[in-house]
């Protein structure tokens, strides 16, 4: 090869990386770890589309378990802000910033699964927009739903709660824990392991999925459920991006990520959120611990207390100006007819 052409190869070669350098790179941040759930089911995939569907122009770098700094609570300032371009994190880690969307991790309002009550919240969204004004959300999605996770004491009635240090994921699990006669105490969840083997907590309102990668089966000994699988409400996660940055994108790169948002993002989301659940039920059952699925009768005494807990989310929305009965009327009826959605 003379010198002149593989000067020209090497000009090339230059010329095509810049090309195909992104025109925009984003950076989402989340609280837990790079082998969660929410990364390999939702950012990895979604990142992937994205990158794909722009031909590289997008290039979205994933920063995992808080590695950006920070604490959990304090993702949704981040992406408001605009320190990070997107994040996924729980709603209820800000308390009061989403009054309207916390309707979904009302208990009775989510029966269990995900796919039903993440269309649902779509199906409805324009009654929770307002909660969102300050971000573009790319997706508000729930889990399976929350079942009672316990060390050491195996719990048949809701009598057997009392007294009982549960972490709870919310506000309103925080409610919902003391109706029950039990104690709630909040931490995000990465600070759930540490809890539980130092006895800190007796137990935690989460989802199966969240066991493999905590390794929960470990720490845990009963988990219990309702009749037929019901759940004791959710939690409600927000992914989202920050809305000027969304806003200043080109009109084409912009169609891409509402392509693949909301309602185009939500079955698929549900649909995997569902099929996580079962690792963590199978780990359970090979440690040696026990699932307990509750009577209509027992579950029934814990649904009593659980219907003040709504009754109370409804009084304060009205407290601050939001018609809640008319939102849990809504929200039951959408979660009601995309009940068996596959």
């Amino acid at each position: 090869m003379t010198l002149r052409l593989a000067a020209a190869v090497a000009c090339g070669v230059c010329l095509a990386g810049v090309a195909q350098a992104a025109e925009i790179t984003l950076t989402a941040h989340h609280f837990v770890s790079p082998k969660a759930s929410t990364q390999t089911h939702l950012l990895l995939p979604w990142k992937k589309k994205i990158e794909a569907q722009s031909k590289g122009r997008i290039e979205i770098k994933i920063f995992p378990s808080m590695s950006l700094g920070g604490k959990p609570p304090e993702l949704y300032r981040q992406v408001r802000d605009g320190t990070v371009d997107i994040i996924w994190t729980l709603i209820g880690y800000t308390p009061g910033v989403f009054p309207r969307a916390e309707v979904f991790e009302l208990p009775t309002v989510h029966p269990g699964g995900a796919l039903a009550t993440t269309l649902a919240i779509q199906d409805v969204f324009p009654l929770i927009a307002p909660d969102f004004k300050d971000l573009k959300p790319l997706l508000v999605h729930v889990h399976a739903g929350n079942a009672i996770h316990l060390r050491e004491k195996r719990v048949t009635s809701v009598a057997d709660l009392k007294g009982l240090k549960l972490r709870t994921p919310s506000r309103t699990g925080a409610w919902l824990i003391e109706a029950w006669g039990a104690e709630p105490v909040g931490m995000p969840i990465p600070a759930l392991p540490q809890a539980l083997s130092k006895g800190g907590v007796d137990g935690a309102l989460i989802p199966f999925e969240i066991i493999p990668p905590f390794k929960l089966q470990q720490l845990t000994k009963y988990s219990v459920l309702g009749a037929d699988g019901t759940r004791f409400g959710a939690s409600v996660f927000l992914f989202a991006m920050n809305k000027a940055r969304f806003e200043s994108m080109p009109a084409d790169l912009r169609a891409i990520i509402d392509a693949n948002s909301g309602a185009n993002l939500a079955a698929e989301i549900g649909r995997n959120w569902d099929s996580i659940e079962e690792p963590g039920r199978k780990a359970q059952i090979k440690s040696g611990g026990e699932i307990i699925g509750l009577s209509p009768e027992a579950k029934a005494g814990f649904d009593a207390p659980a219907a003040k807990v709504v009754d109370r989310w409804i009084d304060e929305a009205k407290k601050r100006g939001i018609d809640g009965a008319a939102l849990v009327k809504a929200a039951r009826a959408a979660v009601a007819k995309r009940a068996g959605a596959k």
